[in-house]
């Protein structure tokens, strides 16, 4: 989506997924562009990583946007968002994580508390090349990304409900937040009490926002360790 009139610099929200949900933080960022790239059911994969530098070449140099989008994540999107920011970090201007799905072993596969879900839990092995036992053993998820992106220092805003029946917070946005502090990463961080995975955002999403607009407005790094 085109806006009427573009911020200097042709900024953009990068939707990871999903493209039409919870949409009041695209809305505020005004003078933004708004894109998307369906990758739906690749989990974040290394092959979806790849097609969408193939998308970021094409908005870059077809369509004249800035090199640094503003990546949001929602719920699985959580992987696209990260896997994506990790391989090419010059590429990222923040991310906005939102209920995010930051590790494949608790879901789809239903290791730990999780359930499993078998339709999606097929798809994702089959594009990741795993089983039911590698997957165990699989330590190229979001959460272990988090050292190297918090060193670049990355911004980070992650919300996210503290009663999420489905991402439990816990073990993914909680897990993400104490592995980006602990390495010096700047993230900012909103619960929401009693929150569950939905609604997404927030109420009022002026807060979100206005995170987004710094980063890009202070250069997209180095604002600060929240």
């Amino acid at each position: 989506m085109s806006p009427r009139e573009a911020v200097e610099g042709r900024p953009w929200v990068w939707r990871a997924e999903f493209f039409d949900a919870f949409a009041g933080v695209d809305l505020v960022c005004g003078g933004w562009h708004v894109a998307y790239c369906c990758l739906s059911d690749m989990y974040g994969a290394p092959a979806a990583v790849e097609a969408m530098k193939r998308f970021h070449t094409y908005a870059v140099h077809s369509l004249g946007l800035s090199p640094r989008p503003a990546i949001f994540g929602f719920s699985r999107g959580g992987l696209y968002a990260v896997n994506y920011a990790h391989a090419y970090p010059d590429d990222t201007c923040c991310l906005y994580l939102d209920a995010p799905c930051l590790d494949i072993r608790n879901w789809p596969a239903g290791l730990n508390r999780y359930p499993r879900v078998e339709a999606e839990w097929a798809r994702c092995k089959l594009i990741y090349g795993l089983t039911d036992d590698t997957v165990r053993d699989y330590d190229d998820s979001p959460l272990n990304h988090a050292p190297a992106l918090a060193k670049r220092g990355i911004p980070v805003i992650l919300v996210s409900g503290d009663a999420d029946e489905a991402v439990y917070y816990p073990e993914n946005g909680g897990a993400f937040e104490r592995r980006y502090r602990e390495h010096g990463g700047p993230i900012k961080v909103i619960i929401k009490p009693g929150g569950r995975h939905h609604p997404h955002s927030l109420e009022d999403p002026r807060e979100i926002a206005a995170f987004i607009l710094e980063c890009w407005n202070s250069g997209t790094q180095g604002i600060g360790v929240y």
